[in-house]
């Protein structure tokens, strides 16, 4: 059998979809045929959580039922069970750690556990997306002594999130923020955490089983961890001033520097200019610019000189940790968002399954002689 062998599975189509299109070399993203930028403008996350899920924008009467579903103390709220278990976890946890344990526990108490029909991996899915800004929060309060707070029926699925961290309504513009953040997040085609959702889905498994092999993919430095590395990176500059000195001497160095390039976009990734945007703008409104300063000096310095552009991890820290929200939260909060993606396919991969079984190209040996344990 004549195989071509390519590393990391690099430009290879396994298969097809309608949920996500990036083009690489245009710099767009796009969503069930919207580009994210109209979506930004214009949309919130719970309607493009509907786009992913049913093909289609909703009308207001769909969007209100679904935002309703989505938004219902019932539905956000986690099992005391499940809030019972996170107490019982050492302190020491990292929030991803606590995610992948709590998606897995959230499975038992879901009623429609059982149910791998469109119809019931639905309902599943806007639970599993309403429960995981509240698990996520509510480890936040506990690792800190705090009591969780619980859900806000009346504030969006952004605004919410904000609320349980901190136990105050948000402003405007970290609301915003937020809100844009998860739009940006919700898709990306069959990056790693997709595609390891689709593997699980594939051998008919549940959406819990998918989404926890995706938070298993998204929680390695390469792929969610990455704007927790940018912000490691920010700490170790601490002053703009320095900035410019410091990237060049790890430009020098060869040092890996987390937030640029990307396996599919040949210009700078579309998500990162609407992130860089809105982590000005909350520097500016909190006093505190530095980090942009920072993020953007190295931006300057890493195109100029490497020909290689942001990507969205380089700003979406600086955003997130202008809120006060800290840096091991970043890629559990990425999952807040992606899940909707994952959930997305999941229910295409279930539509129209097929076992995903790749094959491996051999490079052992083929004919070893046994040699008794005594003789070796």
């Amino acid at each position: 059998m004549s195989t071509v062998t390519k590393a990391g599975l690099e430009d290879v189509v396994v298969s097809t979809s309608d949920i996500c299109f990036i083009d690489g070399r245009e710099g767009r993203l796009v969503y069930r045929g919207y580009d994210v930028d109209d979506l930004v403008a214009h949309s919130s996350f719970e309607e493009v959580a509907y786009l992913l899920w049913y093909g289609a924008l909703p009308t207001r009467k769909e969007l209100d039922a679904h935002v309703k579903a989505l938004s219902a103390s019932a539905t956000r709220r986690l099992p005391p069970k499940v809030i019972a278990l996170l107490r019982t976890l050492p302190r020491r946890s990292t929030p991803m750690e606590v995610l992948r344990t709590g998606v897995s526990a959230l499975s038992a108490f879901d009623p429609d556990a059982a149910d791998n029909s469109r119809e019931a991996t639905l309902r599943k899915a806007v639970r599993l997306t309403a429960q995981m800004p509240t698990l996520v929060a509510a480890w936040e309060r506990l690792r800190r002594g705090k009591p969780p707070v619980a859900p806000n029926p009346r504030l969006g699925l952004a605004a919410n999130f904000l609320y349980m961290m901190t136990g105050k309504k948000p402003t405007d513009l970290a609301t915003q923020t937020f809100d844009t953040a998860l739009i940006l997040h919700a898709d990306h085609e069959f990056n790693a955490s997709t595609f390891a959702a689709r593997v699980t889905a594939a051998t008919l498994s549940d959406l819990h089983s998918a989404v926890t092999s995706a938070i298993g993919a998204l929680k390695g430095p390469l792929h969610g961890g990455a704007n927790e590395q940018v912000m490691l990176m920010v700490e170790q500059i601490k002053d703009p001033a320095r900035a410019e000195a410091w990237i060049r001497k790890a430009l020098a160095d060869k040092a890996r520097v987390m937030g640029f390039g990307h396996r599919v976009y040949r210009v700078e990734d579309p998500r990162a200019k609407h992130l860089r945007r809105l982590a000005t703008e909350l520097g500016e409104q909190a006093g505190n610019t530095a980090y942009v300063q920072i993020l953007n000096t190295v931006a300057k310095v890493v195109t100029e000189d490497k020909h290689i552009y942001p990507n969205v991890d380089l700003y979406s820290g600086a955003a997130y940790a202008v809120m006060g929200i800290s840096t091991d939260q970043f890629t559990p909060i990425f999952a807040i968002s992606r899940v909707a993606g994952w959930a997305a396919h999941v229910l295409e991969q279930h539509g129209n399954n097929r076992l995903i079984r790749p094959r491996a190209e051999y490079t052992g040996a083929t004919r070893a002689s046994y040699v008794p344990v005594a003789q070796r």
